[in-house]
């Protein structure tokens, strides 16, 4: 069957969307006259309010679902987006008005910049898109940061280019009845009563089956949009513009889980324009290889059963596959898209200000540095305090002085809570000399209930990384109040201190040492006695 042919059907399918309802509604009005005029007696006459009851309640949720679907084209507000002007972003405007005049379609009446690795046309529609409305432009900030100008070119042709109907009108108007019909079947799935829902499953089994005859006129739609931009960008740009998506959508997913979300858990926020801006620094720091290994650990999400994007590979490999054009090579052009705006500080804070809860912009700023400080200590408090709790325990337990100082700070701590009053670094040490740590600290450090049941060596390896952790901790604590380490927001790595030198080449012997099976804290006593200034990096 010819492209021309599928478009013809999956219009008459769409159109059939609207006879379901009218059917419906038209068997209902029937039966209702049946009841009304013949088939009930005065006796039963109470079947007569059942009956238009269950039919007003279908006919209302039929009614709502034709509704639903004539409004899916129409523009909403966008809350979550820096609205820009020709005026405010002339450079911006330009490449975007160019992309539509190459591939004959009309520019967006609307540009908006948004915090997505994502580039989107819509268009307000009317009679199922045979009548044209305003047109609105996505562009997300990350993507202008990762993809280099003439990538972005590619990108904007293939968006303009899902309009322009390259091999029938209907063509068009089949992408644009797939969006309606899944945003009137999520509706019908919201439904509130068990009709709506029964009347629902009945649309959402035929939008399903529209969704899977349409979707080899979309995936052809979507193949004819490269196409466009291959011709308009060029075919190399075009394929590493696909490359290059996947990588920056997991590197700017591991930006806001490591570095936009520092601190979160403290209630504290980046500089202002850094929740999204930070993004740039990220990848200024990393390329090439160091961006796709972040992006090898982030999952995509599951695509769609009826996506109409096909397989990204599929899509580069018959790009490649395409003819070279005459037009001069822009691989040398590492001009990133971000370049296009006029003041881009002031929009990634407009953009902060439209994408955060009115309870996390109130939140106290602080900057990078001190970010990664105040999330270090908090970790570091963190992994020692399961440690001195359990030491605590076992000091008190195995006190037989009355008068020890230890034993009355830990009976304090036992009533008060307080940290002030757990042991140092010191003296967890010194309960590690006195063989205290695999016979009385270990059994009381915290464990799933499976390891309970281990003992001897097996129990031991079990539980001394959570010791090893719990004394790193209190040296990066030591350190940090001693202003023997540094902050470090290692775009290039993983945020964390800077410790002396010496730190970073004895430590982790060190705690080995101090939780062996015989534990020798010497090693580790010998570099808290000499601390140098000389930094090294440590990760948190």
């Amino acid at each position: 069957m010819t492209f021309r042919l599928r478009a013809v059907r999956a219009f008459a399918l769409l159109l059939g969307f609207f006879l379901i309802g009218v059917v419906l509604l038209s068997a209902m009005a029937a039966l209702d006259w049946l009841v009304l005029t013949r088939l009930v007696t005065a006796r039963a006459a109470w079947v007569e309010g059942a009956v238009l009851t269950v039919t007003v309640l279908l006919a209302a949720a039929i009614l709502r679902g034709f509704f639903v679907f004539l409004r899916a084209g129409r523009s909403r507000p966008v809350p979550h987006a820096v609205a820009v002007t020709p005026k405010e972003q002339p450079e911006l405007w330009e490449q975007v008005r160019a992309a539509a005049e190459a591939t004959g379609q009309r520019p967006p009446d609307e540009l908006y910049l948004v915090a997505e690795v994502n580039a989107a046309v819509t268009e307000q529609s009317r009679l199922l898109g045979l009548r044209h409305g305003r047109r609105r432009m996505f562009l997300g900030l990350p993507l202008l940061a990762g993809l280099t100008v003439p990538q972005l070119r590619a990108v904007l042709a293939h968006e303009f280019g899902h309009y322009g109907n390259l091999d029938t009108r209907l063509g068009g108007l089949t992408m644009r009845g797939r969006e309606a019909l899944m945003h009137t079947v999520e509706a019908f799935q919201q439904g509130s009563t068990q009709l709506h829902q029964a009347i629902g499953a009945l649309y959402v089994g035929y939008a399903r089956m529209y969704l899977r005859t349409t979707q080899s006129v979309a995936r052809h739609q979507e193949l004819a949009a490269d196409r466009m931009a291959v011709r308009y960008a060029g075919r190399e740009a075009t394929a590493a513009a696909l490359r290059t998506i996947p990588v920056l959508d997991g590197a700017y997913a591991h930006y806001l889980e490591t570095y936009a979300a520092i601190g979160g858990s403290l209630g504290v926020l980046p500089p202002v324009g850094e929740v999204h801006g930070g993004f740039r620094r990220l990848l200024a720091a990393r390329t090439g290889e160091r961006l796709a290994a972040l992006s090898a650990g982030h999952r995509p999400p599951r695509p769609h059963k009826y996506d109409s994007h096909p397989p990204m590979a599929e899509r580069i490999a018959l790009i490649d596959k395409l003819p070279a054009d005459d037009r001069p090579d822009q691989s040398a052009d590492e001009t990133v898209g971000l370049s296009l705006l006029r003041d881009p500080d002031r929009v990634f804070a407009a953009l902060e200000a439209c994408t955060l809860s009115p309870d996390s912009a109130g939140l106290r700023r602080m900057s990078w540095d001190d970010l990664a400080m105040a999330r270090a200590i908090t970790d570091a408090e963190g992994w020692s305090r399961p440690l001195r709790v359990a030491v605590a325990r076992a000091l008190r337990s195995s006190a037989h002085d009355a008068g020890d100082t230890v034993t009355r700070r830990q009976d304090a701590a036992a009533g008060e809570g307080a940290d002030d009053f757990l042991p140092t670094l010191e003296e967890i040490l010194d309960a590690f000399d006195r063989g205290l740590l695999w016979m009385e600290v270990a059994d009381r450090m915290p464990k799933p209930d499976q390891a309970a049941r281990l003992f001897g060596s097996s129990a031991r390896n079990f539980i001394r990384p959570r010791i090893f952790d719990g004394l790193a901790g209190m040296v990066h604590l030591r350190l940090a109040e001693s202003g023997h380490a540094k902050p470090d927001i290692a775009w290039s790595g993983q945020p964390g201190l800077i410790l002396p030198e010496s730190w970073e080449k004895g430590m982790d012997d060190a705690i080995d040492a101090a939780v062996a099976d015989t534990p020798d804290t010497a090693p580790l006593r010998a570099l808290l006695a000499t601390p140098t200034a000389t930094p090294s990096r440590v990760p948190a």
